[in-house]
């Protein structure tokens, strides 16, 4: 197995920023190099330990998703050899992980769409009947199926800090009706068309997060990661039904394994504060979390 990767260090162009997972870097003034570290973050802290070959698995399911979703919205992939804009000692960092894509001008927020109850969904349901001022019937338990996707927007926030989940109107009020519209009914399409594609393959998409971006002519491409299993949840097909009726989230691919570690870890006797720095995980934490990644990426591409 190839070494994990925490940090890239490339002396050939200038970082830009380090995201949760990816690092960054300018090519030119048009262009960004993405690579895809094998960072985990949970409850937005980054953890001390890497999930080895996690980056280039993230990097092969956003890829997939982009030939899929193409005809839908354009998206940032430039079709370059992200290897093409990287010195020779560099290669290893890049190989696999990365993506040289379009520079563009990020909207301020994050596009969610929701097919099922769960997480701050069912939280907030709970409280309101209602997610992000969108009504839901009455009934509803955790992990149940919405009557359709709903789409819930978000800010974005800084790194360590918390999203927050904002309403339609809100979004609106941020970039504008026209643009808020455009992007609440394509993402609701993309949601709907990799739920279904997921569902042949077993794989139950609960929700996933798009961000997009406006190219130099003002127009909206699809950009970052998508339909991950770091921005979206996925669940198996085969346990959704007793999770259902137990009223849990059935066990997702996706670093759910992990959160559920941390709520229950005790460091000195008290629960973890979800604050840096991050509990160090146990081997077998890291190892079921490849896991479950590698599992994810099998089942889709079959």
């Amino acid at each position: 197995m190839t070494t994990a990767l925490h940090n890239s260090s490339l002396h050939s162009l200038p970082l830009l920023a380090r995201g949760k997972v990816r690092d960054n870097y300018a090519v030119g003034e048009d262009r960004i190099l993405m690579v895809a570290t094998d960072r985990l973050s949970a409850f937005d802290v980054i953890m001390e330990e890497p999930i080895p070959g996690k980056g280039a698995l993230l990097t092969q399911v956003a890829l997939f998703w982009f030939d899929r979703l193409g005809h839908i919205v354009p998206n940032h992939l430039t079709g370059e050899d992200p290897l093409s804009v990287v010195a020779d000692d560099e290669r290893d960092q890049v190989r696999d992980r990365s993506m040289l894509v379009k520079r563009l001008k990020p909207l301020p927020v994050e596009a969610v769409v929701r097919g099922y109850l769960a997480g701050s969904g069912w939280k907030e349901y709970q409280d309101s009947r209602s997610v992000c001022g969108v009504a839901l019937p009455e009934g509803l338990t955790n992990a149940a199926k919405l009557p359709a996707p709903i789409f819930t927007p978000a800010t974005k926030a800084d790194v360590g800090d918390h999203d927050e989940n904002i309403s339609f109107d809100r979004m609106v009020e941020i970039i504008g009706r026209e643009l808020a519209e455009q992007v609440r009914d394509i993402s609701i399409r993309l949601y709907t068309t990799a739920a279904e594609h997921a569902l042949t393959r077993g794989i139950i998409i609960a929700d996933t997060k798009f961000e997009f971006g406006l190219d130099e002519n003002g127009a909206l491409v699809l950009m970052d990661e998508v339909l991950t299993p770091d921005s979206s949840r996925y669940w198996p097909v085969e346990s959704y039904a007793a999770a259902l009726a137990a009223g849990e989230n059935p066990p997702s691919f996706d670093k759910q394994y992990l959160r559920d570690w941390l709520e229950a870890v005790r460091i000195d006797g008290q629960p973890w504060g979800k604050v840096k720095p991050a509990p160090a995980l146990p081997a077998e934490v890291i190892e079921h979390t490849a896991a479950k990644y590698r599992e994810a990426l099998e089942r889709l591409m079959g």
